[in-house]
């Protein structure tokens, strides 16, 4: 089994992606600035304490990994909202030359839908809303994925929907062309399930699948 960075462990999608890891066999690094927080122990977690806007903790984190898994979160509060954030095109550039100067070539990349060119194929209602919410964060993570796909990377963009807690039900639905994209709700740990699943077989390099339930 093959070596995993996920960056963004210690919470939501990122610390159900180690969990779902762990279970398939891989081995995991987790990356975040609360690592030693994370309240698993397994023989093949590794829990690597670092910033993802810290070039130099980056680079370290690389070493050894075959695949990197980006699951990056900004907190949702008046400011973010009303000014919005460069956190998903900042650390996504810095992971990006990283990768690019040192390996490894294989990136799995979470961002929304709504980002990118999937926002066009949202609802009216939730359009509005959406714009009236979410706009400015996902303008950053517009950016991001700019970045990644012009990156040169062996990549995939994953979109999931509105997010959920619960456990994993394997029920989740792998959106991948435009005509199909849609909002819906997915849990996050389906979604940990996809990311593993990508990292293992990679049916998606170079697409940007949404995922709902």
């Amino acid at each position: 089994m093959s070596k995993l960075l996920v960056m963004g462990a210690s919470r939501g999608i990122g610390l159900e992606t180690v969990k779902a890891a762990l279970e398939a066999g891989h081995a995991v690094r987790a990356f975040a600035r609360s690592a030693d927080g994370i309240a698993l122990n397994d023989a093949k977690l590794e829990k690597f304490s670092g910033d993802a806007l810290d070039a130099d903790d980056v680079k370290r984190a690389l070493s050894g990994v075959e695949t990197v898994i980006q699951v990056l979160g900004a907190s949702i509060n008046p400011q973010t909202l009303l000014r919005g954030t460069r956190l998903f095109s900042d650390a996504t550039r810095i992971l990006v030359d990283a990768m690019s100067a040192q390996g490894p070539k294989r990136l799995i990349c979470v961002t929304g839908i709504g980002a990118g060119d999937s926002r066009d194929h949202l609802g009216a209602l939730y359009r509005i809303a959406f714009t009236l919410s979410l706009k400015r964060l996902y303008d950053d993570k517009d950016v991001q994925e700019q970045i990644v796909r012009n990156s040169g990377l062996d990549w995939t963009i994953v979109r999931p929907g509105l997010l959920r807690d619960g456990r994993a039900t394997g029920l989740y639905q792998v959106l991948e062309t435009p005509k199909e994209w849609k909002v819906g709700p997915v849990r996050r740990a389906d979604v940990a399930l996809f990311l593993v699943d990508e990292a293992e077989r990679g049916a998606y390099r170079g697409k940007t699948p949404a995922i709902i339930a």
